[in-house]
């Protein structure tokens, strides 16, 4: 297998759009989270998420598009002009194509055209009610508007949605089917339906009355996760390829792991086996050892279980060497399926500044780890490998190593 490297990179967040803004806002510590505003949530249990702020779809799409998509294809949709601009590819339309990773898809306008038609308004089913709720649909507006006629999947496995999408990406690379690849995840899934869902069983943070602190990856004091939302894309390229057309390479892709705990639906495997194999089955594949890896962008939601969890696994997997840990979802909140893609994007960043983002609102972490989860503040450190988890209901499990580009 040849080298795959990274050419371009695109993010929106709610701690801002475009990678630039994204990153900066994780290091310097500021926070998306807030009292839901895209709809009434007076009434419901859980009233507050991380929304991409100010977002005016007309600013950044096409009308027609505007008009025929989801919020989450909206998202994607910006998250990969972005990574393409960045690129500079002049796309070759058979070679090259697209992997889109989504958890919900089109939930929230399923859940309020239902509402609507519940409501007597039969009018406001419209004919592009089916085209805005598909998941391939995300892929399929970036395609048209591009040309791009090579490889087309979608991917739904949950949470770990986006770092899947750049597993098969690689796949499709080092199998020749492709000279280019365009990784994307989206998620926008605030809606009633889903809240209530997620609030019965326990999962989400309460703590509406102080949003901004209601994240709090690996804090003793965590009461679950905060929902978030946006879209994240990489460019993926042959090292071959990309050489040949003189691309600026931010990173290479150096390995990827996926794996199922076949356990619960719900719940990790209370010793994190799924996890712990995943991780390993990364490092075996990009030729590592644990004391390579210089930074772990963590799963972290803030739940109880799940970040105990995790935290046993790392360890189990790292022991005496674990690297630096954070969550940046203390932050953005858990954009599930777009979330796969950013949290890779932050730990290119980090290996190319040198700047590892904070764990925020961790005020007393998990007791007798060891792990230094970087608390509130960015931590300089120069490193040459990091680390990116996401693990899914069903027991999803996967795992993404990305590098310094090493031109030889």
């Amino acid at each position: 297998m040849g080298k795959i490297v990274i050419t371009g990179m695109g993010a929106v967040t709610p701690v801002g759009i475009g990678v630039e803004n994204f990153f900066n806002a994780l290091i310097e510590g500021k926070c998306g989270i807030d009292k839901i505003k895209s709809f009434n949530a007076d009434e419901l249990p859980v009233q507050i998420a991380g929304e991409v702020k100010d977002f005016n779809p007309a600013e950044y799409l096409p009308k027609d598009v505007v008009r025929k998509t989801d919020a989450f294809m909206q998202y994607a949709y910006i998250a990969a002009e972005e990574a393409l601009a960045q690129s500079g590819l002049e796309i070759e339309p058979d070679r090259t194509g697209i992997i889109m990773g989504t958890a919900m898809s089109g939930i929230s306008t399923i859940a309020f055209t239902q509402e609507e038609l519940t409501n007597g308004s039969a009018k406001k089913v419209g004919p592009r009610f089916i085209p805005k709720i598909l998941g391939n649909i995300a892929a399929a507006n970036i395609a048209i508007a591009h040309g791009i006629t090579g490889p087309s999947f979608t991917l739904s496995t949950a949470c770990s949605s986006g770092g899947d999408a750049i597993y098969q990406a690689a796949m499709l690379l080092n199998a020749g089917k492709a000279d280019v690849m365009l990784a994307v995840g989206a998620e926008s899934a605030h809606c009633p339906i889903f809240i209530h869902s997620l609030a019965t069983a326990k999962a989400l943070s309460r703590n509406n009355d102080d949003p901004q602190k209601a994240s709090r990856p690996f804090d003793e004091a965590r009461d679950g996760f905060v929902i978030g939302e946006g879209g994240g894309a990489l460019v993926l390229e042959t090292e071959e390829h990309a050489k040949a057309r003189n691309a600026k390479i931010y990173g290479e892709l150096i390995a990827c792991g996926n794996t199922s705990d076949a356990y619960h639906v719900t719940a990790p495997h209370p010793e994190g086996k799924g996890a712990v194999a995943c991780m390993r089955q990364a490092l075996k594949e990009g030729g590592l050892q644990p004391e390579d890896i210089g930074y772990i962008n963590a799963h972290g939601t803030s739940t109880p279980k799940g970040d105990e969890v995790e935290t046993h696994s790392v360890l189990e997997v790292f022991g005496n060497n674990t690297p630096p840990v954070s969550s940046t979802k203390g932050a953005t909140g858990h954009m599930m399926g777009a979330g796969g893609i950013t949290e890779v994007i932050s730990c290119i960043k980090a290996v190319e500044t040198g700047i590892l983002p904070p764990t925020i609102n961790l005020e007393n972490p998990i007791p007798d780890c060891g792990i230094d989860f970087i608390p509130n503040k960015a931590k300089k450190a120069d490193i040459k490998y990091a680390m990116s988890n996401a693990f899914g209901f069903g027991g999803q499990n996967s795992s993404v190593i990305v590098g310094k580009y090493d031109n030889k």
